[in-house]
């Protein structure tokens, strides 16, 4: 029975090994090129950056719960960036969805 726990253990590190490598911080400045509002429980903004410090699958597609406090303000900045032209950055948490997309936790807009 061990040595099955073993085996269930490390395929599952295989496989999840994206979740387990992630990192937090700032990413490189970019203007946004999509913002996806979804009947899920996230929207989705995908910013064509170079740096995502995450190391989620997705390099360019971030997400933020519409529950999580600061969501709605974090969602009109990226708007306001769209409507204006101005580079934004994203900060990400490190935590990776299943679609592989980088979790955010702020927005700057940097003009």
């Amino acid at each position: 029975m061990d040595r099955n726990l073993s085996i269930i253990v490390g395929v599952s590190s295989l496989l999840f090994s994206h979740i387990v490598h992630a990192d937090s911080g700032w990413t490189d400045l970019a203007n946004a090129a999509e913002l996806v509002p979804t009947s899920r429980h996230y929207y989705e903004v995908r910013l064509p950056v170079t740096e995502n410090p995450s190391g989620c699958e997705e390099k360019t597609w971030f997400y933020q719960d519409y529950s999580s406090p600061g969501s709605d303000m974090m969602f009109k900045t990226l708007l306001e960036g769209i409507k204006s032209g101005i580079r934004l950055r994203v900060y990400v948490t490190g935590k990776c969805n299943i679609n592989g997309y980088s979790e955010i936790s702020s927005v700057s807009l940097v003009p």
